[in-house]
């Protein structure tokens, strides 16, 4: 009698199993053979606390997904594909993680599947010292790009270009550094051959002070265009091709060049600033392996005759010789994520490295490739430039919406509101820097501003 209860319990147990057994789904199920199911997060400000959409595409319609981070599913419910094989949730972004780059996974069931992805969280600062910094403002048109100050000219160049090709609606303005205003205003000629009443829509912008011209980028015809300072009339329209997928320019003027990146390529285009020709191109190479250099922003040390630039494909920085065309070194930048922004304190010999992907700033020491300082300063950090009269560097964080300011050894002076979007910061060598911003809407107040930022004096 006393081992009969064992004994029926030891039964019973034996039957769940062969019962479990039976009912189970097996755990290595029906696969989703040929699985090409892609992942994506995207928020313009993703920070703890804050939301991200999420975006499956091409799963198997019908499938349950879960998603998680780590061990941990953040969907309530498993989410259904739809027909097209797509499905979309919002997801908070718990108030406690920490910022960086998160893997994201979504698990799929029936049939079995998986796809990852990377959630950013971005460092958020508070604003910070206004009151060390006087500011001026001036909404000019919709879809502001860049800037550059003209010494010669005694203004400011800024380029505009709004939404996606066939872009209709572009200017090149002449701005008064004082006042903010308009002086003048072109829109650029129409395409040959283009969709539409597309037009060689302007993004980038760099000035020639010894031939009294401005340069342009046509980003989305792939190629460069010159105009005169003074009316703005057009000297030169490049042909179609001609730099593809052109995003700065900059010019040297003591060796008469003018350089423009080949965003997308892994090389720089080269002109004769005077007579306007092509010359040969300056072919950057990557340290990484299987990596491709892919330059974005240039900034120029006209003195020592260094040209620099980042690449937005590989977490790297080029140092090129102007004389020669030659690249002097490629250094090897580390937490670098989508780098796009680039400044330059000659004084100090180090470089002001913006990345949009890991929202920081690194400043490198350029004689000994050192990355010195790596600064968090907010989400989108896009562009960078440097103030030599104050000694500072001034970034524009789209995401974040704010421009943080810094000094050469990585300490946040100011972290001030940037409107809507702001996309780039440009110095006049005289202690300002001129911001410019996008906006959500021809009708946003904070959007498509220029302002004039200075450090105030003692």
């Amino acid at each position: 009698m006393t081992f009969r209860t064992p004994l029926r319990l030891g039964s019973l147990a034996a039957g769940i199993l062969i019962a479990v057994a039976v009912h189970a789904q097996p755990v290595f199920d029906a696969p989703a053979n040929g699985f090409k199911g892609k992942l994506s997060a995207r928020s313009e400000n993703p920070v703890a606390g804050g939301k991200a959409e999420i975006i499956g595409s091409d799963f198997v319609p019908g499938q349950k997904v879960e998603l998680l981070r780590g061990d941990t599913v953040l969907t309530a419910a498993p989410l259904t594909v739809d027909g097209n094989g797509q499905f979309k949730t919002e997801l908070a972004i718990p108030a406690d993680a920490v910022p960086g780059q998160h893997p994201l996974v979504a698990r799929a069931s029936s049939p079995a599947a998986a796809a990852v992805t990377t959630l950013r969280v971005s460092p958020q600062l508070a604003l910070s010292g206004q009151d060390r910094f006087s500011s001026s403002s001036n909404k000019l048109v919709q879809g502001l790009y860049q800037s550059a100050y003209s010494a010669a000219s005694d203004a400011v160049f800024v380029t505009s270009a709004v939404g996606r090709p066939p872009v209709t609606q572009s200017q090149l303005l002449k701005v008064d550094p004082a006042s903010l205003q308009v002086v003048k205003a072109i829109t650029p000629a129409k395409v040959p051959g283009g969709k539409g009443d597309s037009v060689f829509a302007v993004y980038g912008v760099g000035v020639d002070d010894a031939n009294g011209n401005v340069w342009v980028t046509n980003t989305r015809q792939d190629t460069v265009a010159v105009y005169r300072q003074s009316d703005l009339s057009l000297v030169r329209q490049f042909d179609v091709g001609s730099v593809p997928h052109a995003r700065d320019v900059v010019v040297d003027s003591v060796h008469g060049k003018v350089f423009a990146s080949a965003t997308g390529e892994d090389h720089l285009s080269v002109f004769d600033a005077r007579t306007l020709e092509p010359l040969d191109a300056i072919t950057l190479a990557s340290g990484v392996d299987d990596g491709k250099f892919v330059p974005m922003s240039l900034v120029l040390d006209e003195q020592a005759g260094k040209l620099f630039t980042v690449s937005i494909g590989t977490p790297e920085a080029a140092v090129i010789d102007v004389a020669s065309g030659k690249v002097d070194k490629v250094i090897a930048l580390g937490n670098a994520s989508s780098a796009s922004g680039v400044a330059y304190d000659a004084t100090r010999g180090r470089l002001f490295v913006a990345s949009q992907g890991s929202d920081n700033v690194l400043i490198v020491d350029v004689a000994t490739g050192t990355v010195l300082h790596d600064v968090p300063v907010g989400a989108g950090a896009l562009n960078v430039a440097f103030d030599p009269v104050a000694g500072l560097a001034y970034v524009s964080n789209r995401g974040a919406g704010t421009v943080t300011v810094l000094d050469p050894d990585g300490k946040v002076v100011g972290n001030l509101a940037g409107g809507t979007f702001p996309n780039h910061v440009r110095a006049d060598g005289k202690g300002n820097v001129f911001a410019v911003n996008k906006s959500k809407g021809a009708e946003d107040p904070e959007g498509d501003r220029i302002t004039r930022i200075a450090l105030r004096q003692p």
